[in-house]
Parts: structure tokens; sequence; C-alpha cells
């Protein structure tokens, strides 16, 4: 069931689970845990509680002319994350972290750039080269391009890229590509905000075929690997190798290339990640019981690794068809908790009361009925 949450600063923002209209005050009344809210990060990570965050862990739009960054400008996109990784601060519990997911490249059409790009000899559809029509032209000067194109065999659109420099189909009027690195805004957005750098990991992805303008037609790279970037507020952090099961800390909690596949579908959302990120980030730098923040929630890949491991969530999504998304997701996640759950008490595992499931933070099963419990 939903209820209207009416912020403070203005706007009205939808919620998961509740049954009334509730005022929301930033002094005194915040954002409520297991929800997700429909609005814009900045604005709405004021309202959420001083020192409530354990983990905060995101994936930012890329800026690569996505849909739902349709208009947007690099500038713009570099004030969205500044002010979002300054409202960190305050909400992270001290010893807290914020996990940043993302290309450190990006690549985004940029009009200042020229717009002739060099040749691609192996996908050309004819060997008539530059020298040939300019010899072709200086003995028959008295030739058009439609002449010269029946005389060299080739189309008259070839004799003009040829002669004029434009190498590419359209390509003088195509706008081209900027390649940007952008890990040093985060470390710099990070410092300001008083949460210095504490980590860099690789996730090592399926290469990106489908950009395959870049494969056959550039010597640039297919893109085959993310980072996370690990920003951290300062305060005391408990370090505790046994949240992970055994052999896991060597495996991949201690190390810094992670390699496991993307989403390869991409049906519902145009940039999902795989829910082993945020899982391994979740059981890495929290505990049961923790809350864990997504502010670009998208498909709620997040909040779904967050329920399976008995944490609490809060869900931060500005689209309201992936807000829509998201909650089916959660909704299914929840009902699979359930399932689980039923299926190991009738399989004669006794159902642990109330008071064992708050002892028991640890198991699987305990965290799933109690996820239900809490957010029913």
């Amino acid at each position: 069931m939903l209820k209207k949450l009416d912020i403070a600063i203005g706007g009205t923002q939808d919620a998961i689970g509740g049954s009334q209209d509730t005022p929301l005050c930033a002094a005194h009344v915040w954002l409520e845990a297991d929800q997700v809210y429909e609005g814009d990060a900045p604005t709405l990570l004021a309202s959420i509680a001083p020192d409530s965050i354990a983990c905060s862990v995101w994936s930012p739009p890329y800026h690569l002319g996505k849909k739902y960054e349709h208009g947007e400008t690099f500038d713009e996109w570099q004030s969205l994350l500044r002010r979002t990784i300054k409202e960190h601060y305050r909400i992270l519990k001290p010893g807290g972290f914020l996990v940043v997911n993302i290309a450190d490249i990006l690549c985004f059409p940029d009009e200042s750039l020229p717009r002739i790009q060099l040749p691609n000899v192996s996908k050309q559809n004819t060997l008539v080269t530059r020298e040939r029509v300019l010899q072709a032209k200086e003995k028959n000067p008295g030739l058009n391009r439609y002449q010269l194109a029946a005389l060299l065999g080739c189309s008259e659109q070839t004799i003009g890229r040829r002669l004029n420099g434009n190498n590419i189909r359209g390509g003088k009027y195509s706008t081209q590509t900027r390649v940007q690195l952008v890990g040093h805004f985060l470390q710099d957005y990070g410092r300001e905000a008083g949460l210095p750098l504490y980590d860099r990991r690789i996730w090592v992805k399926d290469a990106a075929w489908e950009n395959s303008q870049w494969h056959s037609s550039s010597y640039k790279a297919v893109d085959e690997f993310e980072y996370l970037y690990f920003f951290w507020k300062p305060g005391e952090t408990i370090i505790d190798r046994g949240r992970l099961e055994q052999g896991e800390w060597a495996k991949w909690g201690s190390r810094a290339v992670w390699t496991f596949p993307s989403v390869r579908r991409n049906d519902e959302h145009e940039a999902q990640f795989p829910i082993e990120l945020p899982m391994r980030v979740i059981r890495l730098l929290t505990v049961p019981g923790d809350t864990v923040l997504d502010c670009f929630l998208g498909s709620g890949t997040t909040a779904m690794a967050a329920i399976k491991w008995d944490r609490h969530f809060i869900g931060i999504e500005r689209n309201p068809e992936y807000v829509a998304l998201s909650r089916r997701n959660i909704q299914r996640t929840l009902e699979d908790c359930v399932g689980l759950f039923n299926a190991k008490v009738e399989g004669g595992t006794p159902k642990p009361t109330q008071s064992g499931l708050e002892e028991q933070g640890q198991s699987q099963i305990a965290s799933c009925q109690s996820a239900v419990v809490s957010r029913s």
C-alpha cells in the first residue's frame, strides 16, 4: 500500500508501505527505512537522519546519452555528483562508507571536437582511394563527380568523401565523441565533503560488444571493466573478516579485482548492475540490521541485496517508471524470501520466534522472515 510523504523542502514523494499521510519535517521526522522514494537525490538526502547510514552504494547516471539522461549537460552531471556526495557526510555513520560504481572513462558527444574521422580501410566497400580520385580528376578535369564515379566504378558519395576529406558516411554532420576521465572528479568531491578516498576496486565484467562502432571503427578498446570507489567517513571502523564465509576473504574480500558477469539483458532498465556487486559491498562493510542507501536505485538491485542479507534499505529514484519497477522487484524478493522460509519450515526446520530472529541476525532464513514482518 502506498503513502504520500510531504517533504518539508517541497514536493510530494511516494514510498512503499504505510497507510496514512505523514508530514515530513527535515528537522524532526526523517525518511523511513525500507521505503522507495521518488525524487531528486541531493534533495531527498537532506531528509535522511544524521549518522544513520552504514553504507551507501550506488551507480550514478554515466552521462552516455541514455534516454533517462536526455538534455543533461556534462556540467550539470558534475553538479549532480558533487551535491550528492556532499550530502553523504551528514548521513553516514562515523566509520561508514560511500561506494560509487562507475566507469572511469565516459564517452559522450562534444560539439567542440572536429568532425573528421580517419578512414577505416578494412570496412571500405571500394578500393577507390583519394589518390585515385585525384589522378582521375587531373586526367579528366572536365568531369563532375557523377562522371568520375562512373569512370572509377564507385558511388558519387565516395567521390565526395575522398575529395572533401569526409571519410565516414554522414561524418561532416555527426558530433564526435569526447573521452573523459572522471575518477579524479569523484576524489575531489569526496575530499570537499570530508570523505577521503579509502580504496578503489575493479570490477571485470562482460566485454561491451554492443559498442560495436568502437570495436570495428577505431583503435579504442572495448569496455570491459568498471571501478568501485570507496569513500570513508572518519570514525571507528570495525574490521571483521568473520562477516564473510570461509574462503571468501581470500577469494574476493581482500582482492582488488572482482570478476563476475554483468547483466546480459537490460530489458527492464538500460543500465542495471548485477546483484553480486552491491551484495559484496553490503556483506563486506555492514552487519545485519544496518541501513543501506542507494540514491540512484534504478531497478532496485541494491535494495534486493539488502533484503536478502538482513539489512534495511532506503532507495531514491527520480524516474517514475523505475520507481515502479524497483517496487515490483523488491516485492518479488520479499515473496521469494517468504517462500524460502516456508520451505525450510516444512522441511523440519523449527520456526524461530521473534526474539530468536533478533538474536540470529546472521541467519539467511531468519533475515527473510524478519524482512517480511517489518515491511508488511
